[in-house]
């Protein structure tokens, strides 16, 4: 919202169908959204050409993929990238305030909205590895923090490590928001991260 609020009238009108996709088709368990061209006009209020053009913009930014291509008349199963929308929000969260940039791990565009002379303005260092209790996890951090640093700020660092339980490395998260955004987008890189680092381990257990 703050990233469309922002912009110029064409992003804000974006966003805004975005969300009204989200908030009433979304399912956030299994990170699809299923809906007809002909649902989603009338949701937003358009003609099907304005829904092409949008879902085409949407998809080119990234922000909307494609799981399973519409075949013998059924819908295309999409889903929401929300590493990319926050990839491209990013320079808005400023507006939004430190205790958001502060969550996400993140201090990108604070230097270029802070007043030179403003010193009430902190910088934030780059969120810590997780705290773990086990070499795995810890290996498993520094492994998964190379590869993709922003990823791992906003999404991995914030994971608790809570030991091994049958065979199965136990990571808490903060909130079961951030609990299901991680078993649908990146459970398969934490696991495969996990048993990289200890083959003997079958796999990943999240709680929230």
């Amino acid at each position: 919202m703050a990233h469309g609020l922002a912009g110029d009238k064409h992003r804000q009108r974006l966003v805004l169908r975005l969300m009204a996709l989200i908030t009433t088709r979304y399912n956030w368990q299994r990170d699809e959204l299923t809906m007809g061209q002909t649902e989603i006009a009338r949701l937003w209020a358009v003609d099907q050409r304005t829904v092409k053009r949008d879902m085409a913009r949407l998809r080119e930014l990234g922000w909307i993929v494609v799981k399973r291509p519409g075949a013998r008349g059924r819908v295309s199963v999409l889903g929401i990238s929300f590493t990319n929308i926050m990839r491209d929000t990013q320079p808005s969260w400023p507006n939004i305030g430190p205790d958001f940039i502060a969550r996400m791990g993140s201090t990108a565009g604070v230097a270029d909205n802070q007043d030179d002379k403003d010193t009430t303005i902190v910088p934030f260092r780059r969120r810590q590895v997780s705290t773990a209790t086990t070499d795995c996890w810890a290996n498993a951090c520094a492994f998964l923090a190379q590869n993709n640093p922003s990823q791992f700020d906003a999404w991995i660092a914030p994971l608790t490590d809570e030991g091994i339980e049958g065979g199965q490395l136990i990571l808490i998260a903060p909130s079961r928001f951030h609990a299901s955004y991680v078993r649908t987008n990146l459970m398969e890189r934490l696991v495969t991260a996990v048993r990289t680092v200890d083959p003997s381990l079958s796999g990943v257990l999240l709680r929230s």
